[in-house]
């Protein structure tokens, strides 16, 4: 699967638990960690662990496994690793505190459409 299939499946993914204000950054031209960085929040630790169990679960039946879950007991912030993708799924006022979509401004965003899921240029 493509980098950028595989983004997209991930973001699907936490649209389907309702993630909060998801933004998909590209950042495979500035660093050599990772392809795709994809940045979403939850209105609760609640919500921020459901959505990493779904993730898990979900990447765990399309065949991928992660190299790394960090943070997911607490639900501030967990850090999901899939090589080419790595996932950071905020609790909202963890996310505004650590602001990664300001230390990313250089990276480009993915634009997608909400209704349709899809990735739109």
């Amino acid at each position: 699967m493509e980098p950028l299939d595989k983004a997209l499946l991930c973001l699907n993914i936490i649209l389907e638990r309702k993630a909060v204000d998801p933004v998909l950054f590209e950042v495979g031209s500035l660093t050599s960690i990772a392809d795709y960085f994809l940045v979403a929040s939850g209105n609760s630790n609640r919500q921020v662990q459901a959505i990493s169990q779904h993730v898990l679960r979900r990447m765990r039946e399309e065949g991928f496994r992660p190299y790394g879950v960090e943070g997911e007991q607490e639900g501030h912030w967990v850090l999901m690793d899939y090589g080419d993708i790595v996932i950071h799924i905020f609790y909202h006022p963890v996310r505004e505190l650590y602001d990664l979509e300001g230390l990313w401004i250089e990276a480009p965003r993915v634009e997608f459409s909400k209704s349709d899921k899809k990735k739109t240029s």
